[in-house]
């Protein structure tokens, strides 16, 4: 299996266990958006209860975290599952803070 398939199961594994994990209010609408054509991946609660959002994308062979609105560490759970930290980008951070944590910088 190809780099770019197996972190596409990974985001897509990642994000459905969240989503089927979060069903516990029927004013809550669970959005999972997964588009393996442009590498998109979002998993969303719509409704007045919180919000929890996750949001990546895949591009020049890393796992960009772009969105985490969660209590959440999903990249450290793509770590375990296989994922080098140096292969995951916390888009949600500034460049320059990037080198700072423990995944890649871009």
């Amino acid at each position: 299996m190809d780099k770019l398939t197996k972190y596409q199961e990974y985001v897509t594994k990642l994000l459905t266990n969240y989503a089927s994990d979060d069903v516990s209010d029927n004013d809550v609408e669970v959005q999972l958006i997964l588009d393996t054509e442009r590498n998109h991946y979002q998993w969303m609660n719509v409704g007045w209860q919180g919000l929890n959002r996750i949001y990546f994308d895949i591009k020049d062979g890393k796992i960009w975290l772009q969105q985490n609105l969660t209590n959440r560490n999903p990249a450290e759970k793509l770590v375990i599952t296989g994922v080098p930290p140096e292969d995951i980008i916390l888009g949600l951070q500034a460049p320059y803070k990037r080198q700072y944590t423990d995944y890649g910088v871009a």
